[in-house]
């Protein structure tokens, strides 16, 4: 709603780009000039072009990022065989904020009579003497308080000659053209890296006046729309020599069309001192962190330390697994048959440790190797199906609530007393180790899911080794005990404390199972209403619910009656709840919702024609994702009233999108003596006049224009 008011409030007053009216009086238009720097060009000899583009006074045009939804001028070019033409060359823009409530639009604009240069590449095999001809169509959109798109297309006839020879009549528009960009940066070396939600800028000086600056009076204006303007110096610190900008990033367009976050940027670093012109920050990589090479004397970036994070968290993971009510009870057991096998030898007690850890390895290594097999570290895009992150949310849910006591999994186990493990010698010890690792499993829900949540992007060696370190943790204790067995006398001893820190835990999977309900959330729910939502919530408390019926009535201590009557109520709960929670392909509560929504079809003139023929009205929206004022229009105007109002009228809703070019909407829109969008019409069947309706819709426009079919 605040968005939507801010919006509201720019259309009645602002200088908004893209807020598309009607044609001014007298015609509204830019002039444009299209010519080459040389009067003959040469075999394999590069040659510049200029377009000019001359504005309306009050008028603009955009930079390559607009910074909105509006149109940057392109040229498409058509040329002989074997020419190329290189990208636009763009000047450095002017920025142009306005803001209103939390909605903040940054455009980056040319005004007066911007020059963007183009380089034309002939082949080198070109014969002299004859002429080339070069095409190029030219389309770029002015704005003001409306937005109108313009194009031209221009014909350049050039002599070939032996060598090139410059056009003297253009060489000043050539070299004001040339200053208007930005210079090659030789001042700074730039990195930058992901930080928190935004990206963090590294601005190193290299050259000895960079070096100089005291206080950083720059503006960064970037290329890509997924990176906001730095205007302001607001968080911008020096350290060890760097200016560090914190850069913020733009997720969404103003028309909620989602804006692609990509893995490189780049821009124009812009001083408010004459001492820095403008220079062009070349590409930034988020994964390489570099845009360019440092000096030489620049130190030895430190190695990633993002395995050794990983490897020391499984390690500490699998230690802490010892303190579980499940593992910790038997170490001293474990250590005292260690004892008792090897006759008090403490050679063979340190090899009843080391065997024990390995059968713990062992045991590591194939439960990497079967979540490697199984698809695990493609975590990332497995939770791309929801049903996925619905599973998640369950395990995480029903482990945590084990954690915290509601029920119990692996009581059974916790004794230690598999037939394997009672053998005697070596073999006896091996086969505890895996049984032990077998007993932490059920314990293992905060450290083990995490691990493998942190590990799941590393290549194979990496995560087999990191599985290696939380095997090695859970064996510590064991090794360090059979090689100083007198220490286990100073082991704390079991009790309630042993309770308090496994429930602690508990929170850690709560947590967990937190964010994947938000990852589910952004996935399934109905962002209109939130009905989906509300299902998924009760779902999932229900499922909460039949593991609280399992853990309380189907104790030991219950009779058998108890436990069936437990165990299938608390599965009937489970599957109801999985039922209400599931992500299906139609959610129920969706279609429901059918009748209060518009169904929009393609526009096209014939499919008007053929619907007015048959005696239906015809209600034409045109309209374009970068038209702020028809994403305001749908956002407020097709109330369920207004739908159904529709409906009873028997209107066919068209959608003539103008998002990209369109010469049949183009010559609609001059037939119906507009310009620029929103334009929307309502076509009577038996009336020859349709009925074009203002630019800002309310529901009470609509009512009033629909009222008028009989």
């Amino acid at each position: 709603m605040p968005r939507l008011l801010a919006a509201l409030f720019l259309l009645f007053g602002c200088s908004l780009p893209a807020l598309a009216q009607f044609k001014l009086p007298g015609g509204t238009s830019s002039t444009t000039l299209m010519v080459p720097e040389t009067s003959t060009i040469a075999p394999g000899k590069p040659f510049t072009v200029a377009l000019k583009l001359t504005h309306p006074a009050e008028w603009h045009s955009y930079y390559k990022n607009s910074g909105g939804i509006e149109k940057s001028p392109t040229i498409t070019w058509t040329l002989p065989e074997g020419f190329s033409a290189g990208p636009i060359q763009w000047p450095v823009p002017e920025l142009k904020d306005l803001s209103a409530g939390d909605l903040v639009m940054k455009s980056l604009i040319y005004s007066g009579s911007p020059v963007f240069l183009v380089d034309i590449t002939p082949p080198a095999t070109l014969t002299t003497g004859t002429p080339v001809t070069l095409t190029a169509k030219a389309e770029w959109q002015i704005c003001k308080t409306a937005c109108i798109d313009e194009s031209a297309t221009f014909t350049l006839k050039l002599p070939v000659a032996d060598a090139p020879v410059v056009d003297a009549a253009h060489a000043a528009l050539f070299t004001a053209a040339r200053q208007a960009l930005p210079a090659t940066n030789q001042d700074w070396k730039a990195a930058a890296k992901p930080q928190g939600d935004g990206i963090l800028l590294t601005l190193t000086p290299v050259s000895e006046k960079a070096k100089g600056v005291q206080a950083f009076d720059f503006l960064f204006i970037p290329d890509q729309q997924f990176i906001v303007p730095v205007t302001a110096n607001t968080g911008i610190s020096l350290q060890d020599g760097a200016w560090q900008v914190p850069l913020k990033r733009r997720t969404e367009q103003i028309s909620m069309d989602e804006i692609p976050q990509e893995d490189a940027f780049s821009g124009i670093l812009v001083s408010k001192s004459a001492a820095f012109p403008p220079v062009a920050i070349g590409t930034i990589s988020l994964k390489e962190s570099t845009a360019t090479p440092a000096p030489a004397d620049a130190t030895v970036p430190a190695p990633d330390q993002t395995l050794l994070v990983i490897i020391g968290g499984m390690f500490l993971g699998g230690l802490i697994l010892n303190l579980m009510p499940c593992v910790f009870p038997v170490i001293g057991l474990k250590i005292s048959g260690f004892v008792q096998q090897a006759g008090h030898d403490r050679r063979k007690i340190v090899l009843h440790g080391l065997i024990f850890t390995l059968g713990v390895l062992i045991s590591f290594w194939l439960l990497a190797l079967a979540l490697y097999l199984g698809g695990i570290t493609s975590w990332g895009n497995q939770l791309q199906d929801p049903r996925v992150s619905f599973i998640a949310i369950v395990i995480m849910l029903l482990l945590g609530m084990n954690l915290f006591g509601v029920f119990e999994i692996g009581t059974s186990a916790t004794g230690v007393g598999g037939d394997l493990a009672r053998k005697s010698g070596i073999a006896g010890t091996f086969f505890s180790g895996v049984l032990a690792t077998l007993v932490a499993t059920p314990c293992s829900g905060p450290f083990l899911g995490t691990a493998i949540g942190a590990a799941a992007r590393l290549p194979a060696v990496p995560f087999f080794i990191a599985f290696t370190f939380m095997g090695l943790g859970l064996s510590l204790p064991y090794l360090v005990l059979s090689a100083f067995p007198a220490l286990i006398e100073k082991l704390p001893r079991p009790g309630a404390w042993m309770e308090s820190f496994k429930q602690g835990m508990s929170f850690l999977l709560f947590a967990t199972a937190g964010y994947f309900l938000w990852v589910y959330g952004a996935q399934v729910f109905d962002h209109n209403e939130g009905q989906k939502g509300l299902w998924v919530m009760i779902g999932i408390s229900i499922i909460a619910c039949a593991a609280w019926i399992y853990g309380r009535w189907s104790l030991p201590y219950r009779t058998a009656k108890v436990r069936i009557a437990a165990r299938i109520i608390a599965l009937a709960f489970a599957a109801t709840g999985t039922l209400l929670a599931w992500p299906w392909p139609v959610p129920t509560v969706q279609a429901a919702d059918a009748a209060n929504k518009l169904e929009w079809h393609p526009w096209s003139q014939e499919e008007v024609e053929r619907l007015l023929a048959a005696g239906q009205p015809v209600y034409v929206d045109f309209t374009a994702k970068w038209c702020l004022t028809c994403q305001v229009n749908k956002s407020r105007a097709y109330t369920p009233d207004v739908v159904k109002l529709m409906k009873d009228k028997n209107i066919v809703a068209l959608k003539a999108d103008k998002t990209n070019t369109s010469p049949a909407i183009d010559a609609k829109l001059k037939e119906l003596g507009r310009t620029a969008i929103p334009v929307n019409v309502l076509y009577i069947p038996g009336q020859p006049e349709p009925v074009i309706t203002p630019e800002l819709l309310s529901p009470e426009v609509l009512k009033e224009i629909f009222g008028k079919i009989p």
